[in-house]
């Protein structure tokens, strides 16, 4: 797998955007431009204008980043765990190293595909995505890891945890049919509905539910704000809820949800999407860069090696953004600040001297 929801690549649903980090300020005719002090005094309030108002860039290649200032792209994945990483390292790198900061929103593969274009720097969060390492690390080698993310992925299905509390071994996989008539719903039919995420991820959720011999249908929300959406509901209304989801996840700090025991996984066992049977595996996530960047970047692709940071932490900014249970969050811009300036000694190590 590789990413929430993305199993065999295991991929996580996709929720709306939260507008995160600032623009870079329009390119200067060379010709005619003022002087360089001139230039960077502009670009600073621009900058800050671009990180109020939020805004994406257009994917198009640029040059690599200097060994200080220059741009750094970030490809920015629509799930919220990932934009408060990628908002973190995008202030650090504007308020601390004096770098300009684009976002460019793509899918997982498309961000992949960015790194050999020339139109994204960094991935901030990896889920395994082995076969597409193959392809852009070993084979084609214009991208590289910058080492672990520090976060730890966990993949699976899971049920709000009332319905752990009131029926006994609901969360043993082989105990599921005797519970299936509990998750019917239109769209499901006759069968249970496993509900998961953006249909457009590839998960191993049908392999299973088949290869294990459930009584289940898997059913597609339109991604992980639907995902939310029904684990809240399920959890104030006490209606049954069988659903693919993952952590990280900010949610896990407002709703309690119990992860169903499928076959335990071991190294292979997911080797043929079609036959297996296993458990999703764990995951330590990476980061991912342009080996041009890794080559060119400076003290950029310093700060971005080094960038380490817990579930908790990131689920801190994440819940931000959510607006905790009162639903208001805070823009990523804000949330991650809001979390530099509280936690200044860990973000410290991460700055290149």
């Amino acid at each position: 797998m590789a990413t929430p929801g993305d199993a065999a690549s295991h991929v996580r649903g996709s929720r709306p955007p939260v507008r995160a980090v600032p623009l870079r300020p329009p390119a200067l005719d060379t010709a005619t431009a003022p002087p360089l002090p001139l230039v960077l005094a502009l670009a600073v309030p621009l900058l800050f204008l671009a990180a109020c108002t939020g805004g994406e860039a257009r994917e198009t290649a640029a040059p690599a980043p200097q060994a200080s200032g220059g741009t750094v792209r970030i490809a920015l994945n629509e799930q919220a765990g990932y934009e408060a990483g990628a908002a973190v390292i995008g202030r650090l790198l504007t308020q601390e190293l004096g770098y300009r900061v684009q976002t460019v929103r793509l899918t997982p593969a498309e961000s992949w595909e960015g790194l050999e274009k020339g139109t994204v720097d960094v991935i901030v969060e990896n889920w395994g995505r082995e076969a597409l390492k193959r392809t852009y690390i070993e084979e084609k080698k214009v991208a590289v890891s910058a080492g672990k993310s520090g976060t730890r992925g966990v993949i699976g299905w899971y049920v709000p945890q009332w319905m752990a509390d009131k029926y006994p071994g609901i969360t043993d996989w082989r105990r599921l049919n005797r519970y299936a008539h509990l998750f019917k719903t239109n769209k499901s039919g006759n069968l249970g509905q496993l509900l998961d995420g953006d249909p457009s991820y590839v998960t191993n959720d049908e392999a299973l539910v088949r290869n294990l011999g459930l009584d289940y249908r898997v059913v597609h929300a339109s991604g992980e704000k639907a995902l939310i959406d029904a684990a809240r509901r399920a959890t104030r209304d006490r209606t049954p809820l069988l659903m693919h989801f993952y952590e990280p996840q900010w949610l896990f700090t407002q709703i309690k949800l119990a992860k169903v025991n499928l076959p335990p996984y071991a190294i292979g066992c997911d080797a043929d999407p079609a036959r297996v049977r296993c458990d999703y595996p764990p995951y330590l996530l990476d980061k991912i860069v342009s080996r041009r960047f890794a080559d060119t970047g400076g003290r950029a692709y310093e700060l971005v090696r080094n960038f380490s940071w817990t579930n908790e932490q990131q689920n801190a900014v994440a819940n931000d953004m959510a607006g905790g249970m009162a639903g208001d969050g805070l823009d990523a811009a804000r949330a991650a600040q809001k979390w530099i300036d509280a936690n200044r000694i860990t973000w410290k190590q991460w700055i290149p001297d």
